[in-house]
């Protein structure tokens, strides 16, 4: 089965080059790098799949983030009603991709096992770990839990024909990566395997990371993955909205991957 997929803008903001590559050279702390926030929509026959929630405007004014639109708004334009998609993929715990699960009020999230037990278990109050999620976020994600609202994977899994999860070391314990088939070839959705194209192109780990070691390795998985004719995108790069066509009338908001 093939699906068309969508990336959606809601948020962007201007680090430093410096802050997001690990081991990044004195002067690169001075170098402006942006980032671009997304949430990505899955198109088939079995309905539409949603990957990552994002945040809430309240956090983009906490962690001085722009917010364009919520997520859930950007997905209407699209023709999505978040309250009845069947289903959200969550790549991974970090405040910038849990964030704002209440508008999908009867999906379940796709979680991975490990990716749960860490931010439940002891190390995640460290200082470290604790800076990129919020604690309200994981408490969401407990209470979905509690409602049987999570479909846990432990490792790789299929969810319907042509769309499936792989586990992918290195930026968290339990990071997955979304494999799509497309018309034009499969589509790896890499999120924060890969933040910026610079980082997969350029075998560049970026700065936050759970393993580095593990990073690498999850760079090799991506290009796997996606074989010699398929696609990888990143997470957030801001050169996803100029390589990828906009969906007309929402130019600089959303644009269709495949």
């Amino acid at each position: 089965m093939v699906h068309e997929i969508y990336a959606v803008k809601f948020a962007e903001y201007v680090g430093t080059r410096g802050g997001y590559f690990f081991n990044a050279p004195a002067d690169a702390h001075e170098t402006p790098w942006p980032i671009d926030y997304f949430v990505w929509l899955i198109r088939g026959e079995e309905g539409d799949i949603v990957l990552d929630a994002g945040f809430s405007a309240a956090t983009a004014r906490k962690r001085g983030r722009t917010h364009l639109r919520s997520p859930a708004d950007g997905l209407r334009l699209l023709g999505v009603d978040p309250a009845t998609v069947p289903l959200v993929i969550l790549s991974h715990f970090h405040y910038d991709h849990v964030g704002d699960l209440g508008p999908f009020e009867t999906a379940r999230f796709v979680v991975q096992d490990r990716e749960m037990a860490f931010w439940t278990g002891r190390y995640a109050s460290r200082a470290e770990f604790r800076h990129v999620v919020e604690v309200g976020d994981l408490h969401d994600l407990l209470q979905a839990n509690y409602d049987g609202r999570l479909w846990f994977v432990d490792g790789d899994e299929e969810l319907f024909d042509g769309v499936e999860v792989h586990l992918i070391e290195g930026h968290t314990p339990g990071i997955q990566a979304v494999r799509v088939a497309t018309a034009a070839g499969p589509v790896v959705l890499a999120v924060d395997a890969s933040h910026f194209y610079a980082n997969i192109e350029g075998d560049a780990p970026f700065a936050i990371l759970h393993s580095l070691a593990g990073m690498y390795a999850g760079f090799d998985r991506l290009r796997r993955l996606a074989g010699r004719h398929g696609t990888i995108v990143p997470g957030h790069d801001p050169e996803i909205m100029r390589r990828f066509e906009p969906v007309p009338g929402l130019e600089g908001i959303a644009v269709r991957i495949a």
